[in-house]
């Protein structure tokens, strides 16, 4: 009996397939036949009209599903690449920095250039190695010594006018007494009066011109240049303006504060000059900072009214302190050798 039973159940299976198979031929030939408007295709968009918001909401969940995975994937990076991509970011963060560092390099060595052109300088430019931490003795080390050309007693320029002088020399060092020193003195006159005088370094890092006629009138602006006298200083470079002037003329106790154009304090590159133009005293130099264009003016009026008389009574003037003037040839004075010119 159990035997007889399931063969009735298979043959009841095939018929219900066979039943299945001809009702869907059947379908499928009225829905082939039948218009757009057929019962078979209304009951079709109705079911699709009823999926439409299951379909809807389903795209946003494939993105989130999508966006999981990608997480996983990111979390699940390897210790190695994490390692490149730190190393790589340490290589660009080194490279901006040394960019900006050619860029303000490249900033200061112009100022430089556009002394040594504007004073048709002969020299040798060099960085600061060294700086002394006393106040007593305000000196700085320069990267260049008698390999370069470098001799005692050359003018050094910093970007904006005179910093010091060269006190030693080593094969490729030499160091430089600063003009704020308070061993420091330098010859120097006024631009737009010819007045001379010595500019002294103190211990409060201030410049003061000194041993100046009580006479002269001094204006707070007046452009300050080294004067030549005894050759210490080549003729003609600027040093700084007056910045404050206390007393009048005719005080012998008046003092004259000169301040330079530029900090010291900040000084990475200098200019060792072997020698510059004759006329340097009447050549302005013309600076990108706001400050140095007011010094500026001041040197486009003080050289309008220059003459040669005056240039002559300073070679004069040169000889006269340097004993004779065959010393003063010999010593290689620029004041001498511009008296020489116009002799000739």
């Amino acid at each position: 009996m159990a035997l007889n039973f399931q063969n009735n159940e298979t043959s009841s299976g095939r018929v219900s397939l066979i039943i299945a198979l001809a009702v869907s031929l059947a379908c499928l030939g009225i829905y082939a036949a039948e218009g757009a408007q057929g019962p078979l295709h209304k009951v079709q968009s109705l079911f699709e009209g009823a999926a439409a918001p299951l379909q809807q909401a389903s795209v946003p969940l494939g993105a989130a599903v999508d966006e999981a995975e990608q997480a996983n994937a990111d979390n699940g990076a390897d210790e190695d690449t994490m390692a490149a991509l730190r190393e790589q970011n340490e290589q660009l963060t080194q490279q901006l920095t040394t960019a900006e560092e050619q860029r303000l390099e490249n900033e200061r060595l112009r100022s430089l250039l556009n002394l040594r052109d504007t004073y048709e300088i002969e020299g040798v430019a060099a960085r600061v190695i060294g700086r002394s931490t006393d106040a007593w003795n305000q000196d700085i080390t320069l990267d260049a010594g008698s390999n370069q050309g470098v001799e005692s007693g050359l003018t050094v320029m910093g970007p904006t006018g005179v910093i010091g002088q060269v006190i030693s020399v080593s094969g490729n060092s030499c160091r430089v007494r600063l003009l704020t020193d308070p061993q420091s003195g330098a010859a120097a006159m006024v631009q737009s009066s010819r007045a001379e005088g010595i500019v002294r370094g103190s211990l409060d890092g201030l410049l003061y011109l000194e041993n100046i006629s009580a006479d002269v009138n001094i204006q707070v602006g007046d452009v300050v240049l080294t004067s030549g006298l005894g050759g210490s200083y080549t003729r003609g470079l600027l040093i700084g303006t007056v910045a404050r002037v206390e007393g009048s003329a005719g005080n012998d106790s008046r003092r004259i504060v000169v301040a330079p154009n530029g900090s010291v304090d900040l000084l990475q590159e200098a200019l060792v000059v072997f020698s510059a133009a004759s006329d340097a005293a009447d050549r302005t130099v013309r600076f990108s900072s706001d400050d140095a264009q007011g010094a500026e003016g001041e040197s486009d009026q003080a050289g309008a009214g220059d003459s040669p008389d005056d240039d002559g009574g300073e070679d004069g003037a040169a000889s006269d302190a340097s004993g004779d003037g065959k010393t003063a040839d010999e010593d290689g004075s620029a004041d001498n050798a511009d008296g020489g010119e116009e002799g000739r």
